[in-house]
């Protein structure tokens, strides 16, 4: 069986929240390998390592040998818990893999192919990707590292679906088993709102400069409304100044 990467990793016996968050701060993640005929076993791996390992596509697709110790196990990445806003991995989970037992995994799809479709080229329609991999399932000897698109013959408003790609004998995809779901297409550009009409400019200027006199006018109204109480008072108060002064 043939493997991509390698991961030195330990065994962990210790559980919970508190014992996790002590991993992390020396700089290990804790991680599960599960599945096969054995029970699940707890590991830790460094953090760093797994940081490098996870910037390269093929390790979410590829199988991996887990090395713990002077024990090794083939195995399938199935999750990663990142944290929410640092660059840092909270967890891991593995899945084991048998030799002659099928495993489900999602394959990077590569488009290629798009310049010099007509769509594209010709036409001037924009690429639009509905899915950037696909899950398949297979034997572990037949499992591939990404499945090809070629969209060079595609035309405006063409796609391509699920059954029309190309996989090699033995791999299955399951997502087709629920629908016949596109994977990519050309379209038309979205159209830009047309620049207003010199006509329709002129108007737009003339409805403004007639409604700049009527809210002088309504604002000239309003101040005169808040004055007018203001010369009630005054006038009530004038009276007792005259009494005053007598």
């Amino acid at each position: 069986m043939k493997t991509s990467f390698e991961l030195i990793a330990e065994f962990r016996e210790t559980q919970g929240k508190g014992a996790s968050r002590r991993l992390r701060h020396d700089g290990k993640v804790p991680a599960i390998l599960y599945g096969g005929h054995a029970a699940a076993r707890t590991l830790t791996l460094s953090h760093q390592k797994l940081l490098i390992m996870l910037d390269n596509e093929r390790f979410y697709s590829t199988i991996l040998n887990l090395k713990v110790g002077d024990q090794t196990q083939a195995a399938i990445l199935k999750d990663v818990q990142r944290h929410p806003f640092k660059n840092a991995i909270v967890h891991v989970d593995f899945q084991r893999v048998e030799e002659n037992e099928k495993i489900r995994i999602s394959i990077p799809l590569h488009f290629t192919g798009a310049a010099v479709s007509p769509g594209v080229k010709s036409q001037g329609g924009l690429v639009s990707h509905m899915r950037n991999d696909v899950e398949v399932s297979c034997l572990p000897k037949d499992l591939p590292e990404f499945i090809e698109v070629d969209i060079s013959g595609l035309s405006l408003n063409e796609s391509i679906h699920l059954s029309q790609l190309k996989v090699s004998e033995g791999v299955v995809l399951v997502e087709l088993a629920k629908e016949d779901a596109a994977v990519v297409a050309i379209h038309s550009p979205r159209a830009e709102e047309p620049e207003p009409s010199a006509a329709a400019a002129a108007g737009a200027a003339e409805g403004a400069a007639a409604a700049a006199p009527a809210a002088a006018g309504a604002a000239g109204a309003d101040a005169a409304k808040k004055a007018e109480p203001a010369k009630k008072e005054d006038a009530k108060k004038e009276p007792a100044k005259k009494d005053a002064k007598k």
